[in-house]
């Protein structure tokens, strides 16, 4: 094994990263060594590459390799690991929790008191290597190949989201066209939903969702999504509605559209506090509402593997671009544009 990897690394405050040559991690003895075969781009990438508000309040240890969607092969294990072997195809669970806080004891690693995440208070995975704990490894399937593999934690906060309840011969409304969205639109109609409405502001992104089967696209510039949805449903409203964007507006018109006794997925993230007629929108309408953080670990990743393993699950059309390890820079430009013509972008060390 050589001494040295390239690696994609925030070296100072500021905007943008570097393509640098690094030592490659040690590990300890609950840790294994991953060669990473792909790895996605996320949001929180972005937000670190751009060094936003959040990721100057958040990032603590600067230089940092980036990234945490990942697939690879195990090249070494700690002298403590049990299950994990060299040769294994593995992802990772980017959420590193205690194990011993309230949470964790009632089986919500996901929202630890003390939870650690990969690529974000550690180094990640936009490099050859990474250090990874056995605890949060998950052994891929030989059938999932690595570009697809890569990207099981973002599309596990898609099926989290989605199939917190059941959605077979419900309406289904997502609002919001990033890969989040995307993927449970996929997720919903794979798991028997009648209608899926999406909605979106990118056209590219619009129809991206046509693809993985969304029955009604709606254009958020130009259209009015609460009045369309309103109709499509007899005046009753989407039996689910999921807020994948996050933004006031798309909040404020997911209340509109949940028909009384539906169910509101919350997983965007507002930037701000956000004013809610809590009222009117959530106790008269008798709404079940689901905040979402993560995926519930590891029983997303079970039903990830059976749909993708099954064929049921076609996620393919949202992974739009495979560039090399050394072409991150035009990834995060495609990720960055005002106009989107991305969907995942995917880098292969």
């Amino acid at each position: 094994m050589p001494e040295t990897m390239k690696a994609i690394i925030k070296t100072v405050a500021g905007y943008g990263a570097k393509l640098e040559e690094v030592k490659i991690p040690d590990i300890n003895d609950n840790e294994v060594l991953v060669n990473v075969k792909a790895a996605s781009i996320c949001g929180t990438d972005v937000h670190i590459y751009e060094w936003n508000k959040w990721a100057q309040s958040r990032i603590k240890n600067l230089p940092q390799i980036l990234g945490h969607e990942m697939a690879g092969n195990v090249v070494k294990t700690g002298k403590n690991v049990k299950n994990i072997k060299e040769g294994d195809y593995v992802s990772a669970e980017t959420h590193v929790s205690c194990g011993h806080c309230i949470q964790c004891l009632n089986g919500q690693k996901h929202i630890c008191s003390n939870l650690i995440i990969l690529g974000v208070d550690t180094n990640g995975c936009f490099a050859e290597y990474i250090a990874v704990p056995e605890s949060v490894c998950w052994k891929n399937s030989p059938l999932i190949p690595p570009h697809i593999a890569s990207v099981q934690e973002p599309l596990g906060n898609a099926v989290y989201a989605t199939l917190v309840e059941e959605v077979a011969g419900k309406t289904i409304a997502i609002v919001g066209d990033g890969p989040i969205g995307l993927f449970s639109t996929a997720v919903a109609k794979a798991c028997g939903a009648s209608v899926v409405f999406f909605v979106g502001l990118n056209s590219y992104r619009l129809e991206l969702a046509k693809k993985l089967g969304a029955d009604f696209l709606i254009n958020h510039d130009n259209e009015n999504a609460v009045s369309i949805v309103l109709e499509k449903t007899g005046g009753y409203g989407a039996d689910v509605v999921m807020d994948m964007a996050g933004t006031p507006g798309s909040i404020d018109d997911c209340f509109k559209m949940v028909r009384k006794g539906g169910r509101f997925t919350a997983f965007g993230i507002p930037s701000e506090p956000i004013t809610i007629d809590y009222t009117n929108s959530i106790v008269f309408k008798g709404l079940t509402l689901y905040g979402i953080n993560g995926r519930l670990i590891f029983d997303t990743w079970i039903k990830i593997r059976e749909m993708l393993e099954s064929g049921k699950l076609d996620i393919s059309p949202v992974i739009t671009h495979t560039l090399k390890l050394e072409e991150f820079e035009k990834g995060f430009d495609l990720m960055t544009a005002r106009t989107k013509v991305c969907g995942k972008v995917v880098l292969i060390p």
